[in-house]
């Protein structure tokens, strides 16, 4: 049995991961990935808690964000194409305008 201070660290790890991939890289696709990586980090606190509760709540609030994380990545990745073939840019600071 896994204790629950490992599921801790490990999210912690991924939200730092993350939180640092935002902070420090500026292609969308990175940014789009740390973003990911926080979301995952959500998902291993609600499954390490929903050990320990015999309702599954933690576990359908984990598939609930797995949805939106899908969600979000195809909405954000069309963004980022529709971007790039307008404007040829994905850095995020060199963005002008949103409108082409």
């Amino acid at each position: 049995m896994i204790p629950i201070e490992h599921y801790l660290v490990f999210s912690t790890i991924l939200l730092v991961i993350g939180l640092l991939i935002i902070i420090v890289k500026r292609n969308a696709i990175m940014v789009l990935a740390g973003v990911e990586l926080i979301l995952n980090s959500a998902n291993i606190n609600f499954i390490g808690f929903s050990k320990y509760d015999p309702s599954l709540t933690g576990q359908m609030a984990s598939l609930f964000i797995l949805v939106v994380a899908v969600a979000e990545s195809a909405v954000a990745l069309a963004i980022i194409y529709q971007i790039f073939k307008n404007q040829g840019v994905s850095n995020v600071d060199e963005l002008t305008e949103l409108n082409g």
